[in-house]
C-alpha cells in the first residue's frame, strides 16, 4: 500500500511542477539568461578596466621620464583630463611639480592649493605641504600657518611635517628662540619620521651654536708684494730677497 501512496504522491508533485513550469518557466529561463549575461558582462568590464588602467600606468611612467619639465607638465595635464580619478589626481600633483621645476612658480602653487582643496586624503596633504615649502621663502608666517592649519592638528599624521615648515619660517624670520624650540621638540618627537628628526636635530644644533646670527669672519687679505717683487714674479724671475729692516 505504501508503494501506491508513494506513486500517487510523485504523480501529484510532477503535475504541480508541470503546471508551475508552464506558468513560470519562461520567466525562469529569462532570469537565468540575464544572470549569465550579467556575469559575462561583469567579467568583460573587469578585463577592460584592467587594460585601461595598465595603459594609463604605462603613460604615467613614460611621462615621468620626460626630462623637459615644461613638456612633462603639459603631458601630465593631458593625463589629468583623461585618466581615471585616482591617476588623474596623481597626474595633477605631478603636473604642479613639473610646473614648479620649469619656473612656473605661481601657477604651480595655485594648482597645489587647488589639489589640497579638492582632496582631503594623502594626495591633498602632500599638495598642501609642497605649496607651503614653495612659499616658505616668501610668504609670511601667518600665511603659512593658515595654509598648514588643517595638518597642524593633534593626531594628524602630517602634523610633524607641517611643524617643520613653521620652524623654518621662524628661522627665516630670525625668530631664533621660537625656531630652536620647535626644532628641539621635533628632534625628540617619536611620531616624527626618522629623516625629519635628523634634520630637526641638525638645525637645533646649528641654532644653538649661533648659526642663525654668527657666520664667522672673512680672513684679512694677504699683503700685496712690493712693486719690485711683483714685477719680478710677472717676468718669471724669482723675487729678490727683501733686506731686513735696519736695526
Amino acid at each position: 500500500m505504501s508503494d501506491i501512496f508513494r506513486e500517487v504522491e510523485e504523480d501529484v508533485r510532477r503535475e504541480r511542477f508541470e503546471k508551475l513550469w508552464k506558468a513560470y518557466g519562461s520567466y525562469a529561463i529569462a532570469a537565468l539568461v540575464l544572470l549569465f549575461a550579467g556575469i559575462g558582462g561583469w567579467q568583460w568590464w573587469q578585463r577592460h578596466d584592467q587594460q585601461e588602467r595598465e595603459k594609463v600606468s604605462d603613460a604615467f611612467v613614460a611621462t615621468q621620464r620626460i626630462s623637459n619639465p615644461q613638456a612633462a607638465a603639459s603631458t601630465f595635464a593631458d593625463l589629468a583630463h583623461t585618466a581615471p580619478k585616482g591617476y588623474a589626481t596623481v597626474a595633477r600633483l605631478s603636473e604642479a611639480g613639473a610646473m614648479l621645476a620649469s619656473g612656473q612658480r605661481g601657477p604651480a602653487i595655485d594648482l597645489y592649493k587647488q589639489i589640497a582643496k579638492d582632496d582631503s586624503g594623502t594626495i591633498g596633504a602632500v599638495a598642501r605641504l609642497r605649496a607651503a615649502w614653495a612659499l616658505a621663502e616668501s610668504a609670511s608666517r601667518g600665511d603659512l600657518t593658515d595654509l598648514l592649519k588643517p595638518l597642524d592638528q593633534p593626531g594628524n599624521a602630517w602634523r610633524e611635517n607641517a611643524q617643520e615648515i613653521l620652524a623654518y619660517a621662524d628661522y627665516r624670520a630670525m625668530d631664533t628662540k621660537s625656531a630652536l624650540a620647535k626644532y628641539s621638540l621635533l628632534a625628540l618627537d617619536p611620531e616624527a619620521p626618522d629623516a625629519l628628526r635628523a634634520r630637526a636635530k641638525t638645525m637645533a644644533a646649528f641654532l644653538k651654536n649661533g648659526g642663525a646670527i654668527s657666520y664667522g669672519s672673512v680672513p684679512a687679505d694677504a699683503p700685496a708684494p712690493p712693486p719690485q717683487a711683483a714685477a719680478s714674479l710677472a717676468n718669471g724671475a724669482p723675487a729678490a730677497a727683501t733686506p731686513p729692516p735696519a736695526k
